[in-house]
């Protein structure tokens, strides 16, 4: 797959032989093609890569509300990961302050009470439950809401709980979460389209692109990518998925990208664990167990083209360094992934490489879309249903009774 914002290599390996390698042709055919109609149905989670897709807001109604220069977001998992990956890819030009709250973290919130003078601070709330014990812990612990407040929004489903309880009996603004859409799938519903908009990004760029990796171009590598996923997931030769990341802001886009690939395929005994690894860092610490240790991984490579004029230099009295001289760090940073890469490859490793070409709205759109197909895709071939958790439910319960 390329573009002028991605482009995606595969050199994926596998030594055990899948006798039905044309039947996972054909059931691919067919998930693509009934794929392809869930996105046009509305009553159906793909329906958010739809172009026509119906976002449950208007900007007017969210105009009043960009005139906050500090932001804080309220979530877990699925609610707050797509947003956080948004605010990181495009930290360096988005100009409000924006915190994340998605775990329980009570000196976190002290900091904030501290650092911060509330009343001035917009409050984004997501849930979809609307019951999620943490968001609420949260929120609570804030101690922010308030009858009549101009600074909160909440998301949550329209039913009986909590978040849209609160919202009408203190009179806070509501937006409906789209009860079709569970919270991995949602960044480019309400979930992430809000907050991007509130920090400024262009939320039309970021939706514009998102059905591109479904087109006549794009279908060989999908259809590659994913039957050659799943003869390695039913090799059972690999336990791990190293997401290997040597662009710092993709490193909260792989933790959305972990969940949705943990949460989606982790069922039945199958399922690869997702691990993000930054680079070059981890060359120093991780570096000998990927080469040398057990084969049973497999490795996603990012990196951005970006190229920065800035380069290294220094006088003849440290001529030793020569090999520095005159690189630039991306340079430098890029020797280092194409050295791994070839040790990867000569050891029959499988790898994919994930190229960043622009570090727009359009490219960060494709990349949320590709990995959302993509899981789902595999997940149908391997006739696991991607869109629930039953595990993770299950702990939620025991946590209420717990606590009572």
């Amino acid at each position: 797959m390329n573009n002028n914002n991605l482009t995606l290599k595969n050199n994926l390996y596998f030594n055990k032989k899948i006798s039905s390698f044309h039947k996972l042709n054909k059931k691919f055919d067919k998930i693509y093609t009934n794929l392809k109609r869930e996105i046009k149905n509305k009553n159906k989670t793909l329906n958010v890569l739809d172009d026509k897709f119906k976002l449950n807001f208007r900007l007017k109604d969210l105009s009043k509300y960009k005139k906050f220069k500090t932001i804080v977001i309220i979530g877990m998992g699925g609610s707050i990961l797509g947003a956080n990956a948004i605010y990181d890819f495009f930290r360096f030009t988005i100009k409000k302050k924006v915190y994340f709250f998605d775990d329980l973290d009570e000196n976190k919130l002290s900091s904030l009470k501290k650092k911060e003078y509330l009343p001035k601070i917009l409050f984004i709330i997501i849930s979809k439950s609307g019951n999620t014990i943490e968001t609420l812990s949260n929120t609570f612990a804030l101690n922010i809401i308030k009858k009549n407040s101009k600074n909160i929004i909440l998301i949550s489903e329209r039913k009986n709980n909590v978040l849209f309880s609160l919202s009408k009996k203190l009179n806070l603004f509501y937006i409906e979460h789209n009860p079709n859409i569970g919270g991995r799938y949602s960044v480019l519903s309400e979930v992430g389209i809000i907050p991007a908009y509130l920090m400024g990004i262009n939320i039309n760029r970021l939706r514009s692109k998102i059905s591109d990796s479904l087109n006549k171009k794009n279908k060989i590598y999908l259809k590659k990518s994913t039957t050659n996923l799943v003869k390695i997931l039913k090799s059972k030769k690999f336990n791990s998925l190293i997401l290997l990341n040597y662009a710092p802001n993709l490193k909260k886009l792989l933790y959305w990208c972990q969940q949705l690939i943990a949460e989606s395929l982790g069922k039945q005994g199958k399922g690869l664990l997702p691990v993000i690894s930054n680079a070059p860092k981890d060359h120093h610490s991780l570096l000998q167990l990927y080469l040398d240790g057990p084969k049973d991984k497999l490795f996603y490579i990012f990196s951005f083209e970006k190229k920065f004029k800035q380069k290294i230099n220094f006088g003849k009295k440290f001529e030793g360094l020569n090999f520095i001289k005159k690189k630039s760090i991306s340079t430098i940073k890029i020797a280092q992934k194409n050295a791994l890469i070839k040790s990867l490859l000569q050891n029959k490793t499988p790898i994919r490489e994930f190229k960043i070409k622009k570090s727009n709205e359009e490219t960060l759109g494709q990349l949320f879309s590709y990995f959302i197909i993509e899981t789902i895709i595999v997940g149908k071939m391997l006739n696991i249903n991607p869109y629930d958790q039953p595990a993770v439910e299950k702990v939620k319960l025991y946590t209420k009774k717990f606590l009572k």
